[in-house]
């Protein structure tokens, strides 16, 4: 058998349907249906039985589909492993996140990552705000999802890839929890903590120094984690920005 014929039984297989086989395959209806005489042709016996209204495996066919499936994998992986190497997709992909929004993202993305390319692993590491760029410039990851705006000279920034809505995270027994929303203005009634070490004009993008009538918003630097500063704010010690 060959390799396209055995891609086009196994997805008509899975499909069980001509015109959605050809068209995930990119081939014409023709060619599937074609492939598959060929091959019931050759084997003497058929692999599918067909009605105006379905088609369905026969018991031969299920065979061979079972048969056919796991060595066809297997040589899908080698190849790809093969392109990989050529294309020098080898060794480790160390990727770093500083928002749990992009958590489930990345996941996913390294999970496609490694399908594609086998013989790469990724290596995933959650990056602290405080020191947003040190393991990057350490060359301890090789890429990062942050938060925008990123403004350092030596770093290359790439395209949104997510947005997150501002939220105010306030203690229960804050005023502020009794409202639908706040304001810029409001963050000024009380202390915002913020992240110590982060840059400069990053704060100012997500708590401006000031409120829109000049008044002062009063931030105050917490080396913490993000579960440590949601307590803090639990426990009265301010509000603070959080998507």
């Amino acid at each position: 058998m060959e390799r396209r014929d055995i891609e086009i039984f196994l997805t008509l297989a899975e499909e069980l349907h001509f015109a959605r086989t050809a068209e995930r395959l990119g081939v014409s209806g023709a060619r599937v249906s074609q492939s598959i005489k060929q091959l019931e042709r050759r084997f003497g016996v058929a692999l599918f039985q067909r009605t105006s209204r379905q088609v369905t495996l026969t018991p031969v066919g299920s065979a061979l589909r079972e048969d056919v499936q796991a060595g066809y994998q297997r040589i899908q992986e080698g190849i790809a492993k093969a392109v990989a190497a050529g294309r020098g997709f080898s060794g480790t992909l160390r990727v770093g996140f500083s928002s749990p929004l992009v958590a489930e993202a990345v996941m996913a993305a390294a999970e496609a990552f490694r399908t594609r390319h086998p013989g790469c692993e990724v290596r995933i590491r959650e990056v602290h705000l405080s020191d947003a760029f040190g393991a990057l410039r350490a060359g301890e990851l090789d890429l990062q999802i942050t938060e925008l705006p990123v403004r350092e000279s030596d770093l290359s920034s790439g395209p949104v890839l997510l947005r997150d809505p501002r939220m105010l995270a306030v203690s229960c027994r804050h005023p502020f929890a009794r409202r639908d929303g706040v304001t810029v203005e409001d963050l000024a009634r009380d202390t915002v903590l913020v992240p110590a070490g982060a840059p400069g004009y990053l704060l100012d993008t997500l708590v401006p120094a000031q409120a829109p009538s000049g008044r002062p918003i009063r931030r105050e630097h917490v080396l913490t984690s993000r579960q440590e500063l949601l307590t803090l704010v639990g426990g009265g010690a301010g509000t603070a920005v959080v998507g």
